[in-house]
């Protein structure tokens, strides 16, 4: 990693992930975690104000140290025990069966190897525990036009935001992963150009 990847994209990622339009979503998709979670990609902690009652622990997996600072002011507020527990969502240091939830918000877009990252959280999750998500990525079948730009868009994309991908099908990587979608809200995101806000959220149980 670079400069720019290490120093300055955190600091746009805080700012660009922390829009209000995002509070609503964010507040849904934390809707339904229970006990101890897993959430990769915490970044700067955007979520921490919306974590429910019935969350006990939040073990934080973010590579970014200057994302974890630009985080501190959330989690010292936080009525849950935040802790930064990984660096990699590929590769979670946690024993099989650890958490009761698991949360990915604008994550599995960046991870490398996405595939790796989902099959490390079946691993770490109760069977029967539960996957919030809310992921841009490929847009529906129909719109053919706003693929076709995704497309395009993609390799630009990815340099400036840190490998980030317009073009992942989240759903078809979820069930390839194992995990059974029980919810699943597809739509376009509010004040965002559709090619980059094709969102999915929803749930996803671990077998």
């Amino acid at each position: 990693m670079g400069w720019y990847d290490e120093q300055v994209l955190p600091r746009i990622i805080n700012v660009a992930c922390g829009v209000k339009s995002a509070r609503p979503l964010r507040r849904r998709v934390c809707t339904g975690l229970v006990g101890d979670v897993v959430e990769i990609g915490f970044g700067s902690g955007h979520n921490v104000p919306f974590y429910p009652a019935a969350v006990r622990s939040v073990s934080a997996v973010e590579p970014s140290d200057v994302g974890w600072r630009l985080a501190s002011g959330r989690v010292e507020k936080s009525h849950v025990l935040v802790r930064r527990a990984g660096l990699d969502g590929q590769r979670l240091p946690f024993a099989d069966a650890s958490f009761d939830s698991a949360l990915s918000t604008w994550t599995l877009c960046t991870i490398p190897d996405v595939q790796a990252a989902l099959t490390e959280l079946r691993r770490v999750l109760k069977p029967g525990g539960v996957l919030r998500f809310l992921e841009h990525g490929l847009a529906p079948e129909q719109d053919v036009k706003v693929r076709r730009w995704q497309y395009r868009l993609e390799p630009l994309q990815m340099r400036v935001f840190g490998g980030c991908h317009l073009t992942r099908p989240i759903t078809e990587l979820l069930a390839t992963a194992g995990f059974a979608l029980t919810e699943v809200d597809a739509f376009y995101e509010e004040g965002a150009p559709k090619p980059l806000g094709a969102d999915s959220l929803g749930s996803a149980l671990s077998a």
